[in-house]
């Protein structure tokens, strides 16, 4: 590990810091959901996709079937893998070590590993990043069921409408348009930045009507899955 500068782990340790106060969320969530807190932290250990998780409790919460539910996490889990492509020479040579990199591969890792000039940083980085927001994101789920056990009746909390809502947090920045540094400067990213976040806002734009116009007729988390149709429009 010394190869990792003390930049990458600030920056590791902020995101793993973050992480684990959207575990709190979920914990607090998926146990007001009626899940039991064991299972909660169970699911986070042995899936440990946060994207996925909130899908899933979120489908099963509106009263999809658990069929349903892992269906969907599934599919939002796809894109991991291209990403194990991308990042395969950082995970080794010997089985165990790949099947742990590959369980503990999230977004996060795979972008600091990707940023760094070197093979040897971006093992470092990769693993660094992966430990962190494992531990940060176990420990939020931790807490979260616990003190969402604590809570009677989560309707008087209004926590019906905090998985569509954390759901949408997570997405919101890739929907949003790329940061500029200055008022005369070109965004951060570029043009092909631009046109990722509109087609990312097509994609929601349709998968958004897909769902509303068949809740009402199909079997909860169906209309979710039915929703993945508007990939198409950002295939054209």
């Amino acid at each position: 590990m010394g190869t990792v500068d003390r930049a990458l782990v600030r920056d590791v340790s902020a995101i793993a810091l973050a992480s684990g106060v959207v575990g709190i969320s979920f914990g607090a969530l998926a146990v007001a959901a009626g899940m039991p807190v064991w299972l909660a932290l169970f699911m986070s250990v042995v899936v440990f996709a946060g994207g996925s998780q909130f899908v899933a409790v979120g489908v099963v919460a509106a009263g999809g079937s658990p069929v349903a539910a892992v269906f969907a996490g599934l599919l939002l889990n796809a894109r991991h893998l291209p990403f194990g492509l991308a990042v395969a020479d950082v995970l080794g040579r010997r089985w165990p070590t790949r099947l742990l990199g590959a369980h503990l591969m999230v977004d996060e890792s795979v972008a600091f590993a990707l940023a760094q000039p070197d093979p040897a940083r971006r093992r470092a980085a990769y693993w660094w990043c992966s430990g962190l927001l494992f531990v940060g994101w176990n420990l939020g789920v931790t807490v979260g069921s616990v003190a969402g056990s604590a809570v009677g009746d989560p309707a008087t909390l209004g926590l019906d409408a905090a998985f569509p809502a954390s759901l949408l947090a997570l997405l919101l920045p890739g929907l949003l348009p790329p940061r500029k540094t200055s008022d005369a400067a070109p965004p951060v990213d570029g043009a092909g930045a631009e046109d990722k976040a509109a087609r990312a806002r097509r994609v929601a734009l349709v998968g958004a009507v897909i769902a509303l116009a068949t809740t009402p007729f199909l079997p909860a988390g169906v209309p979710i899955l039915l929703a993945l149709l508007a990939v198409g429009v950002a295939l054209r």
